[in-house]
């Protein structure tokens, strides 16, 4: 095989191939004028958009504006120069899982989720755990192999690490929805340092999900494993079970 990358460039596509064609909205701190219009159009330009136009703008009240900006981006990425981190394990059906399980645990494997800290949005916790699931793909409460406890929302994190503890959970599931001033951070750091001090970091399986949320930064907050949009539970539990084998077979 050639050393060689065959370069795969590419750049936004609107009404023609590569024609650049872009759309984006934001929101200013002025009232809706002809004044503020063209400094979108100006902010667009700054961005790096040739022929910027502003195709709706809406008054917010209170001195804020709303604008949607179309225009033509004149750059463009080598796809194939990309290292993308994500984590390397083999996806199962549910019933690859529960046989998997079966095989290496011998047990039922305890998986306790939670969304924490002031975050109230149960819509992906409950995608992954509860037995309905989402979009055809059945939660992990469904796998007969698997002691699901989800917590719900708002969960505090020591609350989440004490019920851990008490249930000898080998994985803990946290969903998080990106906040205001990136408090998202500052809670998932929060639990994986609670973990680190009760001194059973390494005996648990750490997992994040959410719609932001990628592989690479979940690591560089100390989780095992971030899972971002199009993630299900059988994506969850085949990690899981492969990163038990891995530490424990």
């Amino acid at each position: 095989m050639s050393e060689t990358t065959t370069a795969k460039w590419v750049k936004p596509y609107g009404d023609t191939l590569n024609d650049g064609r872009v759309q984006l909205s934001f929101t200013l701190p002025v009232a809706l004028d002809e004044v503020s219009k063209e400094g979108a159009k100006q902010l667009a330009l700054a961005m790096g958009l040739n022929e910027p136009a502003v195709v709706h703008a809406e008054d917010m009240g209170q001195g804020f504006s709303f604008y949607v900006v179309y225009g033509q981006c004149k750059h463009q990425v080598d796809l194939s120069q990309l290292k993308i981190s994500k984590p390397e394990y083999e996806v199962l059906d549910k019933d690859g899982v529960n046989a998997r399980i079966a095989a290496v645990m011998g047990r039922k494997m305890v998986v306790v989720g939670a969304c924490i800290e002031t975050d109230a949005h149960t819509v992906g916790i409950d995608a992954i755990m509860n037995m309905k699931g989402y979009n055809g793909h059945k939660g992990l409460e469904s796998y007969h192999e698997i002691r699901a406890i989800n917590m719900g929302a708002q969960v505090d994190s020591e609350d989440l690490v004490a019920r851990a503890i008490e249930e000898k959970a080998d994985v803990i599931l946290v969903s998080q929805i990106v906040t205001q001033k990136n408090i998202h951070l500052d809670n998932l750091t929060k639990l994986s340092d609670l973990l680190e001090a009760e001194g059973i970091r390494d005996k648990v399986i750490l997992v994040v999900g959410g719609p932001r949320i990628s592989h690479e930064l979940a690591k560089e907050l100390g989780y095992d494993a971030g899972f971002g949009v199009k993630s299900y539970a059988e994506d969850v539990a085949s990690f899981a079970i492969h990163e038990w084998s891995k530490r424990n077979v």
